[in-house]
């Protein structure tokens, strides 16, 4: 398949904002796909490379002075290989920077105009925005002819949208060959994600009675999988995290199972034994400060529990890990739901997770069956750019542009310098430039990739910004390096709540 095929369906999905046509699309180019073109033309229109990250850096791209070719010719194993290549080219030195160049200007030399435009995006990390995984499952559905709900589970299971793709669209039987992806002990499956509830009454008419109310720990999420001495950790990106968190492996050795997969958080602590601030525990990877808490068990010595109800997973969680569980109350009355939340925030925790008990763990979704409860509206956003600040901010980048997911990427709904300490002054003027696309005399545009958890008193209608709304009161309450892109929350979600 020639590769320009790919960077045509690219702006096409780009240029629709019906979610039928653009799944159509991809579908369509999906099932051109020859056998070993599935996996990495899956990935390159989801918007990352199967390499992932290169090293190579804005500045280096945007420094490249190559012609481009008159005519499409590469095909797409020409651009893996391609990809391969500089993927291998790690490291520093002159030799290596040399030698990374000659081989992007091979690359961009050989493909023309629209498709280095393409390329430099994904390379640059313009692509990665995590916004299209789900049009991309609905894609891979239709181009195997196979249940939608099928791929999603495969994909959540295996946490490999390519691997998923390359299942269903190259196998004789996709439906058997997706439905025998499994949990398997030391490969990360996507966590289970929780819904915003409004207010706990609403909550509780959701749920009703049959529910368990935890501590929402304002800690690092951490998925903990073991197989006899053999411990490994994964945050919740997917990203292993083993080496950072010696005190997690040494306490999971000594859990009576074989082997087990636990989901949970981990968080810095006090010499009084309130949490430290989510900042802290992030800094404390790596130092032997942390401590875990477990809240669910998602396999235990050769039995998965995936599809058990939470009770289920609860009673096993607890044979293994005792107190180690996640504070809790199960099947409280609406008052003792309202005391668990109130004593959950006067421990110095972010709030409060109501959870249906009869909920299965349904990886990598958002769904109702577990709902976060806060004292106030809080969202995960991106940034977008950022501006100089003036006065006593002079000299530091202070006020960003802040963006919600849509299906073709994020659209900047408000702007913020609220909450932000010199701290934090200080950090985004040295962390920002490394994510540059652009600048004018005022404002360093950013590649999306940084997320920032945002509170705000509301949303209202607004012409201001291309979303349609504007956040109230919106002011910083953390970045979230542990939070993907795919997990910020949409423009739809916002919209919700407007007055």
């Amino acid at each position: 398949m020639l590769f320009s095929r790919v960077v045509a369906t690219s702006g096409e999905v780009g240029a629709t904002r019906s979610r039928k046509a653009k799944t159509a699309a991809l579908a369509a180019v999906l099932a051109d796909a020859a056998p070993d073109e599935v996996a990495p033309v899956t990935a390159w229109l989801a918007g990352f490379m199967l390499q992932g990250r290169t090293g190579i850096g804005w500045r280096t791209l945007s420094g490249l002075d190559v012609s481009p070719a008159s005519e499409p010719s590469l095909e797409v194993p020409d651009v893996e290989a391609s990809l391969d290549r500089l993927a291998a080219l790690a490291g520093s030195g002159s030799g290596v920077g040399a030698r990374r160049t000659a081989e992007l200007e091979a690359l961009l030399g050989a493909a023309t105009a629209d498709e280095g435009r393409f390329l430099v995006r994904l390379l640059g990390g313009e692509l990665r925005q995590g916004a299209l995984e789900g049009l991309m499952v609905e894609a891979v559905a239709a181009a195997a002819d196979v249940p939608a709900e099928v791929v999603r589970r495969a994909f959540m299971l295996s946490g490999q949208l390519p691997e998923t793709a390359r299942t269903a669209l190259t196998t004789d039987d996709p439906v058997a060959a997706l439905q025998a992806v499994g949990l398997e002990v030391m490969r990360p499956v996507r966590p289970m994600l929780a819904s915003p509830g409004d207010s706990l009454a609403d909550t509780l008419a959701d749920l009703g009675t049959e529910i368990v109310v935890e501590h929402k720990l304002d800690g690092a999420r951490i998925q903990v999988h073991r197989s006899g001495d053999d411990v490994r950790v994964w945050s919740r990106t997917l990203h292993e995290i083993t080496d950072a968190v010696p005190e997690i492996v040494a306490l999971t050795r000594t859990l009576p199972v074989d082997t087990v997969v636990l989901d949970g958080e981990t968080l810095a602590v006090a010499e009084d034994g309130r949490p430290r601030a989510f900042q802290e525990s992030m800094k404390g990877l790596g130092n032997g400060a942390m401590q875990p808490w477990f809240f669910d068990c998602l396999h235990r010595d050769g039995r998965d529990l995936v599809d058990e109800p939470l009770e289920t997973r609860r009673r096993e969680l607890a044979e293994i890990v005792g107190d180690r569980v996640i504070p809790s109350v199960v099947r409280p009355t609406p008052e003792r739901a309202a005391q668990a939340i109130d004593e959950a925030l006067a421990a110095g925790q972010e709030g409060s997770m109501v959870k249906a008990l009869d909920s299965t763990y349904t990886a990598g979704r958002r769904g109702k069956a577990w709902q976060k409860i806060k004292p106030s509206h809080t969202f995960d956003l991106v940034v977008l750019a950022c501006e100089w600040g003036s006065g006593r901010r002079r000299g530091w980048l202070s006020n960003i542009h802040l963006g919600a997911r849509t299906d073709d990427g994020f659209v900047m709904v408000g702007k913020t310098f609220k909450g932000m300490t010199d701290e934090t002054l200080r950090w985004q003027t040295e962390t920002f430039p490394q994510y540059e696309t652009s600048r004018d005399a005022y404002t360093v545009y950013l590649r999306p990739e940084i997320v920032v958890e945002i509170e705000l008193d509301g949303v209202q209608t607004s012409t201001r910004y291309p979303g349609g709304v504007a956040l109230r009161f919106a002011r910083v309450v953390r970045y979230r390096d542990d939070k993907p892109l795919a997990e910020t929350d949409t423009l739809d979600t916002l919209r919700a709540l407007r007055r």
